[in-house]
């Protein structure tokens, strides 16, 4: 593909001048548009070295608003960014809502320059485009606008750039020699771009490849590429728009009080889901232990945990922990238990409320990949990224477009956490009806705990067959084997609290004897 390319085009000033008189202005405005409609857009730029990344980056903000967008020089990781999943650094540089993000080079590092230095093991590159291409997929799924720009030159003209740029003192630090390895290897460099646009080239975020030996012309062709991209997705954006207001008057002139929700309809089909055998239904929750073994058992496992914990730091394994239920299910109590002998220093707890103004205007998983523990430590969630397809799908809070794909997004990053290394354990706290209509009643009884009781909390209960059913299919579409589901019979507190110990010890031991293994070959 890329030796194909005719990179003899130019334009004259007088023909540079008159398209950007034009592209400029319409940027601007698009921008602005973008905004408005609340459209975010993330620009990445990639190409051989000294193409001109830095430059067209450069041009391509003279015609933005500088309130409006942010660019990241993406280089070697960070000692931070080392220590966390590779796609982690771009989820935490991703642009809100009517927001620009641009990229002088991007998550495509891991896959060219890494590969070519190899930072990047050839086993690897099957995960890696792996992410890159469901994270791409996540994103403009949920309304990302992902731009992607190849700057093109060839192996001669490489060269003749980078002895330009070695010739002056001022200039010369801006040749590494990887740089000048990968022009001697031009060709098998060319090779990885070439495998990088075939398994990275789909509809939902296409590469655009510039001509970049003449500066002119790649910069009006940057331009057209993204404004034309922004039209597109501008013009989308107002036909929904339109069709939105229209079925809001229709509604309205009819006295309709608008479309049946995702909720309505499960309401009205209980009864299907009664005939449909129920997973939580099947857990024993009789099961028990007395004061006396609960304490014993406590006892050596907090013991266990507590020297784990060091371990877990001096191997640099993060451990990410879920915890679920239902409301008064225990989860609290459980998390107290399970951290209490551990270094406050090498753990966090997030409790999971509502998302807020900030991170409504991201993706919803966003907030959740911002907290990912680095190597070594232990974050912990309670409750967590699985409201997606609980209180959101059943209040209707998204779409069922939205919470249908969320499955495969969870799946997604729970995969990314699990080849960076990560133990990860999902927990589903399980009480029946009964166990939590006696511990509502208990918590509003003593003014100690009145605080752990809402009105939220009662109504949700008047919904338990809906989440039974929700809970059921999410068990079975999300547990795999590098990040399964444990339910947990909760009936009895203190059995509980021991199986979340035990799982959590059980998985730590089985990952340390892994990697001892791997260390005595």
């Amino acid at each position: 593909m890329l030796e194909k390319l005719d990179l003899t085009k130019s334009l004259s000033k007088a023909e540079y001048k008159e398209k950007m008189a034009e592209l400029m202005p319409r940027l601007g405005k698009l921008q602005r548009e973008c905004r408005r409609f609340g459209i975010p857009v993330m620009i990445a730029f990639e190409g051989y070295g000294a193409s001109g990344k830095g430059v067209q980056v450069g041009e391509l903000i003279k015609a933005l608003d500088p309130r409006g967008f942010e660019v990241y020089a993406v280089k070697n990781e960070t000692e931070e960014e080392r220590l966390h999943p590779f796609m982690w650094r771009f989820w935490t540089k991703m642009p809100a809502k009517g927001r620009f993000a641009i990229y002088d080079s991007s998550w495509y590092r891991k896959v060219l320059i890494d590969r070519f230095d190899k930072k990047t093991k050839k086993q690897e590159l099957a995960d890696a485009y792996r992410s890159i291409c469901s994270f791409e997929e996540q994103l403009t799924e949920d309304g990302m606008v992902i731009i992607k720009i190849f700057l093109a030159i060839d192996k001669k003209e490489q060269k003749k750039r980078f002895d330009r740029l070695l010739a002056s003192k001022e200039t010369a630090w801006r040749v590494s020699e990887g740089d000048l390895k990968r022009n001697k290897e031009f060709e098998k460099y060319q090779n990885f771009n070439e495998e990088m646009f075939m398994r990275t080239d789909t509809e939902y975020a296409p590469w655009n490849i510039v001509e970049a030996v003449d500066r002119k012309f790649a910069t009006a062709k940057i331009y057209a590429i993204v404004a034309q991209t922004l039209a597109e997705k501008v013009e989308e954006a107002r036909k929904r728009e339109a069709i939105k207001e229209k079925g809001k008057k229709d509604r309205e002139a009819q006295s309709i009080p608008g479309d049946i929700t995702e909720t309505q309809e499960e309401g009205a089909s209980k009864q299907d889901w009664k005939m449909k055998e129920s997973i939580l239904g099947k857990a024993d929750l009789s099961l028990t232990y007395t004061k006396e073994e609960y304490k014993e058992r406590l006892k050596k496992l907090q013991k266990k945990m507590e020297k784990l914990h060091g371990e877990l730091y001096r191997r640099r394994i993060p451990v990410v922990l879920g915890f679920e239920g239902w409301d008064a299910g225990g989860k609290g109590g459980a998390i107290k238990r399970l951290t209490e002998k551990m270094d406050p220093r090498g753990y966090v707890v997030h409790p999971t409320a509502s998302p807020n103004d900030i991170e409504k205007a991201h993706h919803y998983l966003w907030r959740f990949w911002v907290d990912m523990p680095k190597a070594g430590h232990v974050t912990i969630f309670d409750r967590t990224w699985y409201g997606r397809v609980m209180v959101e799908r059943i209040e209707g809070f998204c779409s069922r477009q939205e919470w249908q794909r969320a499955y495969r997004e969870m799946n997604d990053m729970e995969k990314d956490l699990a080849d960076a290394g990560a133990i990860v354990l999902k927990f589903w706290m399980q009480i029946d009806k009964d166990e939590q209509a006696k511990r509502f009643k208990a918590r509003q009884e003593n003014p100690e705990k009145q605080w752990k009781i809402t009105d939220e909390d009662w109504r949700n209960r008047e919904k338990w067959d809906q989440y039974e059913a929700a809970v059921d299919e999410l068990l079975i579409r999300t547990s795999t084997p590098y990040a399964p589901w444990i339910v947990v019979e909760g009936n009895c507190k203190y059995f509980a609290r021991i199986k979340v110990l035990e799982t959590v010890v059980e998985a730590i031991e089985k990952r340390l004897d892994k990697e001892m293994q791997k260390n005595k070959k």
